[in-house]
């Protein structure tokens, strides 16, 4: 018979809430190294589900076989002992996972996931059996089953709200992915042991070892780096509630990386302005109008701020003109002023979702330029024929947008598509190729899209007549076509399969590259 229906009910709402904290710290734990890809989001929720199932059905069976309290505790406060355990075995083999990307191994990048996912099965099949254990030694009679099962699972609820907001929105950005897992396991493994000495008296605090045991790894194996800088010299890192953010220097250069590190989000070097990258040409976009002028350029938006690349380069060539700046991650901006130099008075800082800027903006542009990223992915919401009718209304009358999108040396599905969309709504669209470098996996490309109807002959004749010498280098380094294709697909608010076209396109990088 239950005792102590208070403490059971505190067992199953800590537990509610380490079941959900796991998945979303997890989640962002395996994202540091794999990105925040639909597959690898599939991957995580869809074993959980399958190791919480499992904990539904042997819950049931352990519980008619031992309704018993002190059993209850004995499997929470092991659940809560693996919960602490993850951080630590899981880093080494993440470890192996940046030796896939870099390898291209698609084996031990696999592996690498599948074998961190397998690290949750012990705590969150454990956490399964609690609700239907509780349901049994809760239950008076048959006529209260299911008053009792409603009320053990709404209490499981509530904690999983908990631990479904309390690790995004504080934990994980104050302390980080590790902490925020240690944190769910103390709680769990203290309430449960609370449990035990209620119940078993000094018989429970052998138990107490595992505590120790996680509170020792904790002690002796320091956090240290997330993840080391695979080049040069990791000078910071941190977590917020939307990326794992480094800042890594080579020489007088510092790189902004996100995530699993497999793209540059900013560069900056207070001795060089042009990167010979995506972000210098931004700045010759508006060239494709006829008889463009410097002095025409008054207003920019850049969605997609990152740590300030872009508004540095157009402010040292255009001077003083107005760039909002338009960037989701509060924390991502503030390591643009501490470490990029991100100080333009001009350059207004705006923390918001780019498309929901742009829906809800009043003003009118000369300029949008587009390098949101959450790698590999340009965000959906980005990329649909709606989105560039909004841009498209908010452009002048010699507005331009300019979006930059991935490709490999070979595959011009993504391209393809993005531009295809942009043609339903702008007249004349282009692409800028960067000139492919030695080495270089994936070959940015930047569409361009023009209110006016233009040409490329346009862009040769501005070019001619250009004075600023960095504008010039730009332009003679921009490899410029007219986009003519007709057909293919067209991305909607709808259906917008940016993940399925980028995922295609990566696998079939990786199985040519063996």
């Amino acid at each position: 018979m239950n005792r102590h229906p208070l403490l059971l009910l505190t067992v199953v709402f800590v537990s509610g809430m380490t079941s959900l904290a796991i998945e979303l710290t997890a989640s962002r734990f395996i994202g540091n190294y794999f990105g925040s890809a639909l597959p690898v989001w599939a991957a995580i929720i869809g074993m959980v589900l399958v190791y919480l199932t499992i904990g539904y059905m042997l819950g049931g069976r352990l519980a008619d076989r031992n309704p018993n309290e002190r059993y209850l505790y004995k499997l929470t406060i092991w659940a809560g002992f693996f919960t602490g355990l993850i951080p630590f075995v899981a880093r080494p083999v993440l470890q192996l996972a940046t030796v896939g990307i870099r390898t291209v191994s698609a084996n031990i990048f696999v592996g690498s996931l599948f074998g961190v996912i397998l690290l949750l099965s012990l705590p969150m099949t454990l956490l399964g059996c609690v609700s239907p254990f509780a349901i049994r030694l809760q239950t008076r009679s048959v006529e209260s089953t299911g008053n009792t099962a409603g009320a053990i699972y709404a209490l499981s609820t509530l904690g999983s709200i908990l631990g479904t907001f309390l690790p995004v929105l504080f934990l994980i950005p104050v302390i980080g992915t590790r902490n925020t897992f240690l944190t769910f396991s103390f709680a769990l493994m203290v309430t449960s042991l609370t449990g035990l000495l209620v119940l078993s008296g000094r018989q429970a605090w052998r138990y107490a070892a595992l505590i120790i045991i996680v509170a020792a790894l904790t002690v002796f194996l320091p956090a240290g780096v997330v993840r080391a800088a695979e080049a040069g010299q990791l000078i910071y890192e941190t977590e917020s509630s939307y990326n794992y953010i480094q800042v890594v220097q080579v020489g007088d250069t510092r790189y902004l990386i996100l995530n699993e590190g497999n793209a540059v989000h900013s560069i900056y070097n207070p001795n060089q302005l042009l990167t010979q990258g995506e972000w210098d040409y931004f700045a010759v976009a508006p060239f494709f109008n006829k008889n463009f002028d410097p002095s025409q350029l008054k207003r920019v938006a850049v969605i997609g701020l990152a740590a300030g690349t872009v508004p540095r380069q157009l402010t040292a060539i255009y001077g003083p003109i107005v760039i909002d700046g338009v960037e989701i991650d509060p924390t991502i901006a503030e390591v643009g002023r501490q470490f990029f130099d991100m100080t333009e008075p001009n350059l207004n800082v705006i923390l918001q979702d780019g498309r929901y800027f742009m829906r809800t903006t009043t003003q009118m542009y000369d300029l949008v330029g587009i390098d949101a990223y959450h790698q590999p992915y340009i965000p959906a919401q980005l990329t649909t024929v709606e989105f560039f009718q909004e841009v498209y209304d908010h452009l002048n009358d010699r507005g331009v947008i300019l979006l930059n999108a991935g490709r490999t040396a070979t595959d011009f599905r993504l391209l393809d598509a993005l531009a295809t969309t942009m043609k339903q709504v702008f007249p004349s669209v282009y692409t800028i190729d960067i000139p492919y470098q030695a080495g270089w996996t994936v070959v940015n490309t930047l569409i361009v899209g023009t209110k006016q109807p233009t040409t490329v002959a346009n862009f040769a004749e501005n070019a001619a007549r250009m004075t600023n010498p960095l504008l010039r280098q730009i332009a003679d380094a921009s490899i410029v076509h007219e986009y003519t294709t007709t057909g293919g697909l067209v991305f909607t608010d709808d259906r917008a399969p940016v993940e399925y076209v980028t995922d295609q396109m990566i696998l079939g990088y990786a199985l040519s590259a063996k």
